[in-house]
């Protein structure tokens, strides 16, 4: 009986934040997803348009630019966070020196705002007073300096770079610690048997590894694909509009009166993160179980 009293308390305790994410979160999709197929502009009585919205999407320029940046960011960010994340850990637990520090210094970018670091690292790029070029200045190489910013090709770069080097600390934690639950036994057998470092590497951290594969690939995946404040700050999505990803894209509809395209570009482009994420949780799921 007290035990039943118990429970039911517990689940009067969870009505309060369930209550907030109902209100903040289920309702506001709700709307969203009913806006989605009208024309409403924020301001009149909104009129259903069914799937213009969606058709005028895959025929928008600018939409189709974004998409492409938001699955760049998201394929090249993903691969260069989780391959430098799991040589930081696979360094670090080989037992080098000073590994605490080089793990603090790593992981530091992480607690800073996104923001600010879009900020400083377009303060060093900068073509007019930026920290690079007086430093390429003094030693007589101005000459070399390239404005990175200015080219869309090299600008898209410089954003998967300055975010795969803020991150990089959150994998290379993740991959860290799964190196360091391995047993130690394992691998002192392997090593008794004749395997070597490399050899260590492949057939037994990696495969073990599989649990720290899935959270940092999928977060990653979500992450970068969602990416908003680097680009605001680094770039402002330009030269032109060809850094910008599908967040920036909506944050621009957002104050043009577009309500209900804002709606249906935000709706496009949660499937359109769901599925590489999906994806990738599916597969590490399934080569998790098979080995």
């Amino acid at each position: 009986m007290r035990s039943k009293k118990k429970r039911e308390w517990h689940r009067l305790m969870i009505l309060p934040a369930l209550s907030v994410f109902l209100l903040f979160v289920i309702v506001p999709i709700g709307e969203g997803m009913v806006l989605a197929f009208t024309d409403w502009d924020g301001y009149h009585a909104p009129a259903f348009t069914g799937m213009d919205n969606f058709l005028r999407f895959f025929s928008d320029d600018q939409a189709l630019t974004a998409v492409k940046n938001t699955l760049l960011f998201g394929a090249g960010g993903t691969l260069l966070l989780n391959l430098a994340g799991l040589l930081y850990a696979l360094i670090l637990d080989s037992g080098l020196r000073m590994k605490g520090l080089i793990r603090t210094i790593v992981y530091l970018p992480a607690i800073i705002s996104p923001l600010i670091i879009g900020y400083i690292w377009s303060i060093i790029l900068s073509s007019e007073n930026g920290v690079l070029l007086e430093w390429m200045t003094i030693i007589g190489a101005e000459d070399a300096f390239r404005d990175l910013l200015a080219d869309p090709a090299s600008a898209l770069c410089v954003i998967i770079v300055v975010h795969v080097w803020q991150y990089l600390g959150g994998n290379m934690i993740i991959y860290l610690a799964g190196l360091q639950n391995i047993p130690g036994d394992l691998l002192e057998s392997a090593k008794m048997d004749g395997a070597g470092g490399v050899k260590q590497i492949f057939s037994i951290k990696l495969p073990l590894l599989g649990p720290s594969f899935q959270i940092n690939i999928v977060t990653n995946i979500i992450g970068a694909m969602s990416m908003f404040d680097v680009i605001m700050s680094l770039t402002n999505g330009g030269p032109g509009h060809y850094t910008e990803s599908l967040s920036v894209y909506i944050y621009r509809l957002s104050a043009s009166s577009q309500a209900g395209y804002t709606a249906a570009v935000s709706m496009l482009m949660f499937i359109i993160v769901l599925i590489p994420a999906g994806a990738a949780f599916w597969m590490m799921r399934k080569m998790d179980v098979e080995m």
